[in-house]
């Protein structure tokens, strides 16, 4: 691969020109065609923009610094003349200081370059028949109308030979690279193109004189308005019909027209929205088991005994339970917890137990459909040999090597960037690095943890609490709940800071690492901003979910954070509503925020920019001046919208047990993201550089990972969190002798035996309460749902026979229910092969005739020369020793 590429790059780099030898673009003047996509001529289609600053018009800076850009301006279009593209200048219509300059690759250019990027293209007709699936009939009702958006036509494809021409399915050599590829490969040279040498080191690439404002913006060309379709009779106005069949909102019931938007738009692009549309497809069915749970929940809460209970004034009525904090805090009636006992019983039932296990069965099959159907896009788009063939090394890690090693395969001389020590050190400081500032992430946890320890206090002491208040609002409003609820906000802003500053140290650290291709580079950011985001995101419900009310210990000895701040309990009506409250405030808040960053702000700049323009708009406008006051899209590109919904998929499955809606929530939102997402890039944005893209690259292991960690979690909010399984051990075994008195199990009295007693005498002065003490009773219950002997016990305070078979409980559940559903997705995993039937007939089919068609030939040519050859010389030597009387 680098001995093609040097020969087309090397050529053009060598000495700078000097200014008589440099070559120009053509200048030319508006031809008032606002639609038209081609040079003046009508002919050479435009593939690609570059806009820059008239260096004379420059006001902000140095004349010499201006004279600097010009000349590097001047030097890169000149090589990009000799490397063999085409040029063409014209001044903007609505600022005079804007210089657009049209690049066209002519033919000898395609073919030569997607010769050396392995491109794909077509060799003939898919002859393979296709049986109709049994589904067609009713996923037609949901497709594209097929006469609006015509479907593709499948072909066999091999990587393009200048000199096997003849054998490809060549209709017209203007259609045969369509414009996706077309701007795919002059990207490739504008990336590759020099502009100046300095100390013996080449600069080169777009991206470099663009960041560094030589030229203001580069993109390929929209081919119409999305408004209405273009008036020129050579577009197919694919932009008006992708935002009319897709992106508008009426499209929300419909089929993605995957191959259309690959078309235009490229693989990478393509692959993000099959993978969204998949992963929405299948929420459908875990949002209506999710619903089902819940409804479930909600019919059966009337008839939840322990609940009951709690409401009861004769028996939650008459238990009276500790403060929980020091001094402030005072004695609290159970009723207070009535509202948030109903609550609890809608979650916490027994149909999230299934859920939980259904949802670890549903990530199974959602993985490995996904992989048969990525498996089938690979193919069908070309992708299946792209990592090994086509995809190209960075500029940036070209540009650094310097450095000469021996090859072990080739056993020949190349250059990398960095010695092996070299790359060690770097792996180890990016590896600190990442640790610091995941370090970092957990100190802001921790102080989000100490907030609520030290407010909860001034919450206390505010909220004031009596025994005999009925106020409404303490059924609401309890210190735990405005603890809680302010808690989750702060740590929902302090998330949303550290993305960006995270954001930012990801992209430093990876440059650092200077991976060799984008996709290595796009897969390293990938892990280190999965790895920030988990931390950021997740810490905190983590914290909730196992570590919040878990070790506090009892009123007599309680246990301190820091040495200073009273462990925190859980909200009276337990941890499991304060995970679901946790979770409703950072993902419905991301949410929110991900829209307003994404949508409204490119909407708002785009306005903004019209707005300017509105004293002008009486003139006609090119195609390219429309474009270039769209939004960049960015140099992550969907980076960003895959983060999110990969976030989004770990909050609907690592904690799916507390919160059953989780995926109904998620398939309405991304029933509206795909619109969203179709509608920016369509309307708001410039037209992304077409990339190749295998499959969904680092996400799909972190998916897997996530699916992994998702049993284990569950499992645990079902064991530790919920209060299911003391329930359960109580009904069958403390609710009837020996341990309890009822005849039969049942759920009565288990509020009763899961409160213990506390003698108040016990208290010690450091946490004694201010308020003083009602009635006649010398005792209070404990922390809530607390199992120990009452005092007087010979083992008083001390965790009861109760709590052991509690605690073997929740330990055989968590080892039983993991190992189940890890054997389950083992098998499913095995039946469900990676790649159909059909896709591997048809890469075997598409093998079999690149062999014959392109190497056959080849031999059949060299046998036929050879044998007229063989012809000539054997009649040579029967002339020359036959007889002469003959």
């Amino acid at each position: 691969l680098v001995l093609e590429l040097n020969q087309v790059i090397i050529p053009t780099y060598g000495t700078v020109p000097e200014q008589q030898n440099l070559h120009i673009p053509e200048w030319v003047d508006f031809d008032d065609k606002p639609d038209s996509l081609f040079f003046k001529d009508g002919q050479r289609r435009i593939d690609f923009v570059l806009v820059y600053e008239d260096e004379s018009k420059k006001m902000t800076h140095k004349r010499s610094d201006r004279k600097k850009q010009k000349r590097k301006r001047q030097v890169y279009e000149s090589n990009l003349i000799n490397n063999g593209l085409q040029l063409e200048a014209t001044r903007s219509v609505l600022d005079e200081k804007l210089i657009f300059v049209k690049v066209h690759a002519p033919w000898e250019v395609l073919c030569t370059y997607a010769e050396v990027m392995h491109i794909k293209l077509p060799l003939r007709h898919n002859d393979l028949k296709t049986r109709d699936s049994a589904f067609n009939w009713f996923s037609r009702l949901f497709r594209v109308d097929e006469n609006i958006i015509k479907p593709e036509q499948e072909f066999f494809t091999a990587p393009f030979q200048k000199e096997h021409l003849s054998n490809f399915y060549i209709q017209d050599k203007d259609t045969f690279f369509n414009p996706a590829t077309r701007s795919r490969i002059v990207h490739f040279i504008l990336s590759r193109v020099e502009y100046a040498t300095k100390n013996n080191v080449k600069k080169f690439g777009i991206n470099k004189l663009l960041d560094t404002g030589i030229y203001k913006a580069a993109f390929p060309l929209h081919d119409s308005s999305f408004r209405h379709p273009s008036t020129d009779p050579n577009c197919p106005s694919e932009r008006y019909l992708l935002y009319r069949e897709w992106a508008h909102p009426k499209n929300i019931f419909k089929l993605q027209p995957l191959d259309f938007i690959r078309k235009y738009y490229g693989e990478k692009i393509g692959i993000y929205f099959a993978w969204l549309g998949f992963y929405t497809n299948m929420l459908t069915v875990a949002a209506v088991v999710g619903v089902g749970c819940f409804l479930y929940g909600c019919l059966t809460k009337d008839n939840c005994t322990w609940s009951q209970e709690v409401c009861d004034p004769n028996i939650g009525g008459n238990i009276i339970m500790c403060p929980q904090c020091d001094k402030v805090c005072t004695y609290w009636n159970l009723t207070i917890t009535c509202e948030s006992s109903k609550k609890l019983c809608i979650f916490d039932s027994f149909g999230t137990l299934v859920f939980a296990v259904f949802m670890g069965i549903w990530v199974t099959f959602f993985l490995e459909f996904w992989k048969r159907r990525q498996a089938e896009l690979e193919y069908e788009w070309d992708t299946v040999e792209y990592l090994e063939q086509e995809e190209q090394v960075r500029p940036e890690y070209e540009a650094r090597c310097t450095h000469v090693v021996m090859n072990e395969i080739t056993q020949q001389e190349e250059h990398v960037p960095y010695t092996a020590w070299g790359k060690c050190i770097r792996m180890t400081f990016c590896t600190s690095a990442i640790f610091f500032w995941i370090l970092l992430i957990i100190a802001s946890v921790v102080g989000i943890i100490v907030y609520r320890l030290s407010v909860f206090l001034v919450f206390s002491a505010t909220l004031s609490q009596h025994i005999s208040g009925t106020e409404a609002i303490r059924k609401y409003l309890t210190p735990q709940t405005a603890t809680s609820v302010t808690a989750s906000l702060i740590s929902f802003v302090v998330i949303m800071i550290l993305n960006i500053i995270y954001e930012k140290v990801a992209i430093l650290i990876t440059d650092f690492e200077l991976p060799r291709t984008q996709t290595d580079y796009e897969n390293s950011l990938t892990t280190k901003m999965f790895l920030f985001q988990f931390v950021n995101y997740y810490s905190s419900c983590f914290y909730i979910a196992f570590f919040k009310g878990k070790f506090v210990g009892h009123p007599g000895s309680p246990v301190y954070w820091l040495g200073k701040y009273r462990n925190e309990e859980c909200d009276p009506g337990g941890c499991l509503l304060e995970l679901t409250t946790q979770l409703a405030i950072i993902v419905g808040g991301k949410a929110i925020w991900n829209n307003i960053q994404e949508v409204l702000l490119p909407l708002f700049k785009n306005l903004i920019g019209r707005y300017s323009s509105a004293a002008r708009s009486e003139k006609v406008v090119p195609r390219w001046e429309h474009d270039y006051q769209l939004q960049p899209i960015g140099k992550l590109g969907l980076f960003y919208e895959y983060l999110e919904m990969v976030i989004q998929f770990g909050f609907v499955t690592l904690f799916v047990a507390s919160f059953p809606l989780a995926p109904l929530l998620a398939l309405i939102n991304n029933m509206l993201e795909i619109r969203l997402d179709a509608w920016k890039l369509t309307t708001q944005f410039r037209r992304m550089v077409p990339q190749k893209a295998q499959d969904i690259g680092a996400w799909q292991p972190i998916l897997q990972g996530i699916a992994i960690l998702a049993v284990v979690t569950n499992a645990m909010i079902i064991a530790f969190t919920s209060d299911m399984i003391p329930r359960l051990v109580y009904y069958w075994s403390f609710s009837v002798p020996p341990y309890g008195s009822h005849s039969s199990h049942t759920m009565k009295g288990y509020i009763n035996s899961t409160l213990s007693v506390f003698n108040i005498s016990d208290f010690k002065n450091a946490s004694k309460p201010f308020s003083p003490w009602f009635g006649n009773q010398t005792t209070c219950r404990q922390v809530y749902r607390d199992l120990r002997y009452p005092p007087g016990h010979q083992h008083q305070y001390e965790h009861n026979i109760y709590y052991w078979h509690v605690i073997a409980a929740k330990l055989a559940f968590i080892i039983v229910v993991e190992h189940v559903i890890y054997f389950v997705k083992f098998i499913i995993s095995y039946v469900i092969p990676d790649v159909s039937q059909k896709t591997k007939s048809k890469v075997k089919r598409e093998k079999y005739l690149t062999q014959k068609l392109l190497h056959e030939n080849d031999l059949k040519g060299v046998k036929k020369t050879m044998g007229n050859i063989a012809d000539k010389i054997i009649k040579g030597a029967d002339s020359t020793f036959r007889p002469k009387d003959e």
